[in-house]
């Protein structure tokens, strides 16, 4: 049987190093790059964990590492390094861009609650939602100005735009390869109109961050009939904002992977660690 294999020699390169290193007690790690691809290959073609081929190893060693590295935090880690790599190397853009994206839930994502998760890893709704057009979930992301991934996040499909926000920039910290912190903070925040509030202007402001987001004309018709009361429109570069198309095309390199653009994961700590894989091989596969 012919697999297709995505992980190239040159991207191993680079995430090898981040690896857990083997226990000094007990048994060692299964092969990494194998159960990779393995845990890649599943969520490329949404197929069934045991669908799984023989040369990718066993199904069960490879959804055992997917879950077990979500709840320790490792794809996270691995991912910061990645991001710190990439900033050592000058490659991080900082005009982000921020949007969502809703995923269709397939049924055997909803399920009964599973037992073991009591750590506050696995959020009580399991980031499902429902409405007329059924089971969702949604993916709230910010990417750089070359459509890589900053920070993820998943809420239920229902979930607002807006009330989010602040989460996602939170969760934007590159670690620096030498002395320093982490940094956190954008220079230009490009976002639609779904994210035009005072809060996240103010949010923004108080940071320090330059906001491009556009305003909806219900609010300007409101500002408008208040007259000078209404104060002075908020500032908007409509030549900054045509570079918003990043987030957009971020957003399609993830759901190239059918198991991402249809969530089949009971759990929600599993298919954020899978988009984590995701934008860790993005940003491997790109990095200068």
């Amino acid at each position: 049987m012919s697999i297709r294999l995505v992980i190239t020699d040159a991207m191993w390169g680079r995430i090898e190093p981040l690896m857990p290193a083997d226990p000094v007690r007990g048994r060692r790690w299964a092969d990494h790059r194998r159960t990779l691809e393995a845990i890649a290959w599943k969520y490329r073609t949404c197929s069934p964990w045991r669908d799984l081929p023989e040369e990718l190893g066993s199904f069960q060693t490879a959804h055992k590492r997917l879950i077990r590295w979500a709840v320790d935090g490792t794809w996270a880690r691995i991912l910061a390094a990645v991001l710190a790599t990439a900033d050592a190397d000058d490659d991080v853009e900082w005009t982000v861009s921020v949007d969502s994206t809703i995923c269709r839930a397939h049924q055997h994502a909803a399920g009964a609650v599973k037992r073991g998760l009591r750590d506050g890893s696995e959020p009580d709704d399991h980031a499902l939602g429902r409405s007329r057009g059924g089971l969702s979930t949604k993916v709230h992301l910010a990417s750089d100005n070359r459509a890589r991934p900053l920070a993820l996040y998943v809420t239920a499909g229902q979930a607002g735009d807006a009330p989010a926000f602040e989460a996602v920039m939170a969760r934007i910290r590159v670690p620096r390869r030498g002395l320093g912190r982490p940094r956190t903070r954008p220079e230009t925040v490009l976002a639609d109109r779904a994210y035009s509030s005072r809060a996240i202007r103010s949010h923004l402001r108080r940071r320090g961050i330059r906001a491009v987001i556009p305003q909806p004309a219900d609010q300007v018709g409101h500002r408008l009939r208040r007259g000078r009361a209404g104060g002075r429109p908020p500032g908007f570069d409509a030549e900054a904002y045509k570079q918003r198309n990043t987030v957009e095309r971020c957003i399609s390199r993830l759901k190239q992977w059918r198991g991402l653009a249809m969530r089949t994961d009971k759990l929600a700590l599993a298919y954020e660690a899978a988009l984590h894989l995701a934008a860790i091989l993005i940003w491997s596969r790109s990095t200068r």
